[in-house]
């Protein structure tokens, strides 16, 4: 831990998400983004044909059920999301997500826009780096959507700001995935290329942790623009 970071401490500058350090930083928020670097790993990829999202499910004891652990949602038709960090944080907020999208569709009889959920769902984070008493969601989350004419990946963080991404990771393993997309990703990769490369930088990050027991994942295809889940046999035939 770095002196500052240590002074700050002793000074009382972490105890509340409201107080800002005399650097300018919210450290109740940085120790929100450090839970996040050790949740389970995230990888999404756009494709000319749709967007997919794997991700770790972290399972290491062998008596829990593989199936009672969720870390690909299903938002709406056309949207997906994955969560990273404090998984109970990411829970209440997936929920709003899929409130948010079923509102908008009794409303306005259409369905809601990718970005336009992503910014709801950034507002509640933000709200919680202002509001005294509570402290920041612990969490990262990634939504996968297909619009009319294109895909969309974004990527959300515990300040409230989100990026749109052509392929990108979070958790524990991000960096090491990130690399590994940064070098093979193109642009005009077909869904079963995405999901090679996918699974490929998670079965590199992951080293002797891969276990594809472990992994989840689904796709939202740009001919339908409905959300599917990976069956177990396509993702055993993506990592060979």
């Amino acid at each position: 831990m770095q002196a500052d970071e240590m002074s700050h401490q002793a000074m009382g500058y972490d105890r509340a998400s409201t107080v800002f350090s005399p650097d300018g930083r919210l450290l109740q928020v940085e120790y929100a983004r450090k839970a996040i670097k050790s949740g389970s790993t995230a990888v999404g990829v756009v494709c000319k044909e749709g967007v997919l999202i794997l991700a770790d499910k972290k399972v290491f004891e062998k008596l829990i059920v593989g199936s009672s652990v969720e870390k690909i949602f299903q938002i709406d038709e056309h949207i997906g999301a994955s969560v990273s960090g404090i998984l109970s944080d990411g829970r209440i907020l997936i929920e709003r997500a899929q409130v948010s999208a079923q509102q908008h569709r009794v409303t306005y009889s259409t369905p809601i826009h990718t970005e336009t959920l992503v910014k709801d769902i950034c507002n509640t984070k933000q709200m919680y780096t202002q509001v005294g008493g509570a402290r920041p969601f612990g969490v990262s989350i990634m939504f996968m959507g297909a619009g009319s004419n294109t895909n969309h990946l974004f990527v959300t963080d515990p300040t409230g700001t989100f990026f749109e991404y052509k392929a990108t990771a979070v958790g524990e393993k991000e960096d090491a995935v990130k690399e590994i997309l940064s070098k093979e990703y193109k642009e005009n990769m077909t869904l079963d290329q995405g999901l090679k490369l996918a699974m490929s930088a998670l079965k590199k990050s992951l080293g002797d942790g891969f276990n594809i027991d472990r992994i989840d994942g689904a796709y939202i295809s740009s001919s339908d623009r409905t959300f599917k889940r990976y069956t177990k046999e396509e993702l055993t035939r993506a990592a060979k």
